[in-house]
């Protein structure tokens, strides 16, 4: 049986149970880090990822022109698009699941990479066959925009304002 002491009173309110829960909260004087902060993180990402995509389709044209013509040209074009799909749908992901549990986000980004590895698969498939484009220009283009997308999410995430403890 419980004694008296351990009874709640019916002179309780509400107000007087939350501030007993609120004073005993060791988290409750902690900064709250919205969930924006996280997605301009991304966003920024996103941004410095366009940018080289940009550069990657101008300048890797130009150079796939002057080393096989058109089909220098195709490649990449074939290879920035591949670079956008690889690098793009990661940070979207990350976008979209900023606010989100971590499970979720392990979910979406898992579901995400298997997508991105069927359709890569698919894409070499066609393309094994083919010789429209340059597969040198090609692989060059794919090779410089994965690993410079990899570089700038790493300048994007060590460059922004994101506390080390978050409640």
């Amino acid at each position: 049986m419980l004694s008296d002491a351990h009874k709640p009173s019916h002179e309780e309110t509400p107000d007087d149970v939350e501030s007993v829960t609120d004073e005993t909260d060791p988290l409750a004087d902690l900064p709250h880090v919205p969930h924006h902060v996280n997605k301009e993180i991304f966003r920024s990402s996103m941004k410095a990822l366009l940018l080289l995509v940009a550069v990657l389709l101008i300048v890797g044209s130009g150079i796939g022109y002057l080393v096989g013509a058109m089909a220098g040209v195709y490649g990449a074009l074939l290879g920035v698009g591949v670079t956008l799909i690889f690098s793009g749908t990661t940070i979207w992901s990350m976008i979209y699941t900023a606010d989100k549990s971590p499970n979720v986000s392990m979910a979406v980004v898992m579901g995400a990479w298997v997508a991105k590895m069927i359709v890569f698969i698919t894409i070499m498939a066609i393309l094994g066959g083919h010789d429209f484009y340059h597969k040198i220009i090609f692989a060059v283009i794919v090779l410089i925009g994965v690993i410079g997308s990899a570089i700038l999410d790493m300048r994007a995430v060590t460059k922004g304002r994101l506390p080390y403890v978050t409640p």
